[in-house]
């Protein structure tokens, strides 16, 4: 029985108030009543035990060489740009990433900003405090990787500061 079969069913029980059916076939046991639940119950399947010897099972055929699959090309990646230079800022503790101090207000630094050391570059909520985080280098802001009111874990990388 397939989906439409099986709507088709319930909207003729539906249109006729019938409040019980059970149908059964070969394959399975359907029972709708009104106002309860549908129940399906498979039917058993027969066991069929053999009375005499098997026979034996044919030799198979020798399969024809295997051909190989084509191998995809390599995908290229793009070159990942080299972040050594950079000083890490981590997240020192769980919580929610905000860029700004209220909703309304302007970040509190932008991609490309040149910040001090102490600066705060964002705030980081947990437990329903404000926690500042500040820049620990003196440099410019070149990658800010978290977006606004996002989660963040313990020692995640939030932005990437070329020192100065």
């Amino acid at each position: 029985m397939n989906t439409k079969e099986l709507k088709s069913i319930l909207q003729a029980l539906q249109e006729h108030e019938v409040s019980e059916l059970t149908l059964e076939t070969p394959d399975y046991k359907l029972t709708v009543k009104r106002g309860g639940e549908v129940q399906v119950v498979a039917a058993p399947t027969p066991v069929v035990v053999p009375t005499a010897a098997p026979a034996p099972a044919p030799t198979p055929e020798p399969l024809p060489p295997a051909v190989p699959a084509p191998t995809p090309a390599p995908k290229s990646e793009p070159p990942k740009e080299d972040t050594s230079r950079y000083v890490e800022v981590k997240a020192p503790i769980v919580g929610t990433f905000y860029r700004a101090p209220s909703p309304d207000a302007e970040p509190f630094v932008k991609e490309g900003d040149t910040v001090k050391k102490g600066q705060v570059l964002c705030i980081i909520e947990a437990m329903k405090l404000m926690n500042e985080i500040e820049s620990e280098v003196a440099g410019v802001v070149r990658k800010i990787l978290v977006a606004n009111a996002e989660p963040v874990e313990y020692g995640q990388v939030l932005f990437l500061i070329e020192p100065a």
